[in-house]
């Protein structure tokens, strides 16, 4: 077991506030969400919801613990997820219903918020019952793991904003060394399974999925999962269950404008000793 604690310590000289990050834009038109609508609210039964993005026709990506009911420890009923593509004011561009839900192999769901290792493995897919093939909703493709200092953007809901996603176009990596991401993205509950983006030459593509909130030193940072090694088995993993190989793959999309039972965990980072 790897302690949280350590590595958000090590993190702190970069997490200095810089000034080209851009704050929350809520994407309430059709116009701000142009190109986003992959993303949607997961929502969860009645007891909270998630964040999650489409990585194929068929295919969320979304954060491991937001399939767990966190009073009983148990696996939620998937008959219960729904996803709805770019939700905003009471109107999804597409809605749809789990089939099944798989979390990466090693996740441990439990009381493990200090655990480098809970948090580097907190992902998960979760297959639909239909395709979502729509002209104006269009799967994010993936890539590779970001480097500290990189430029990355995050769209999410969130407690006190689940009525229309919100776009943080610019923040940035402060330690990308493991398996867990430290982000100065902004986060809150409801936010877990947000798609962490880089985008360039106006493609987005998702590099890593948001597992939790932290606090080094007194600054909100969020963890993000990364996707490099648990990503491909779990697509493999549906594949070998004769899934249709078209529904779990995606093209790049390009971006053309855009400005709580669940949700994200909290820990808490004691700060460096002198």
């Amino acid at each position: 077991m790897r302690p949280l604690a350590l590595l958000l310590s090590a993190c702190l000289l970069a997490a200095a506030a810089r000034a080209d990050e851009t704050a929350l834009t809520r994407l309430d038109t059709a116009d701000d969400s142009q190109g986003w609508d992959a993303v949607g609210r997961l929502d969860i039964g009645d007891r909270g919801f998630c964040t999650g993005a489409l990585i194929a026709p068929r295919l969320v990506l979304t954060a491991a613990h937001c399939l767990f009911d966190r009073g009983t420890g148990q696996r939620v009923d998937v008959a219960s997820i729904t996803f709805m593509a770019g939700w905003r004011n009471g109107r999804a561009a597409a809605y749809r219903t789990a089939r099944r839900a798989v979390p990466h192999p090693g996740y441990v769901f439990g009381d493990g918020a200090g655990d480098v290792d809970r948090v580097g493995r907190d992902i998960a897919l979760i297959e639909l019952d239909q395709p979502i093939r729509l002209p104006s909703i269009q799967p994010f493709a993936v890539a590779s793991q970001p480097a500290a200092g990189d430029e990355v953007g995050i769209v999410s809901y969130a407690m006190d904003r689940e009525g229309a996603p919100s776009l943080q176009k610019v923040c940035h990596v402060l330690d990308g060394r493991s398996d867990v991401l430290i982000l100065s993205c902004s986060v809150d509950f409801g936010s877990s399974g947000a798609p962490v983006f880089a985008i360039r030459d106006g493609v987005a593509r998702v590099v890593s999925v948001i597992s939790a909130k932290a606090e080094v030193d007194g600054r909100n940072v969020a963890l993000g999962t990364a996707l490099d090694g648990p990503l491909p088995a779990l697509r493999a993993a549906l594949e070998a269950d004769g899934i249709d190989p078209a529904d779990v793959r995606a093209p790049s999309v390009r971006v053309r404008s855009g400005g709580a039972g669940t949700g994200a965990k909290f820990v808490k980072a004691p700060p460096p000793q002198p």
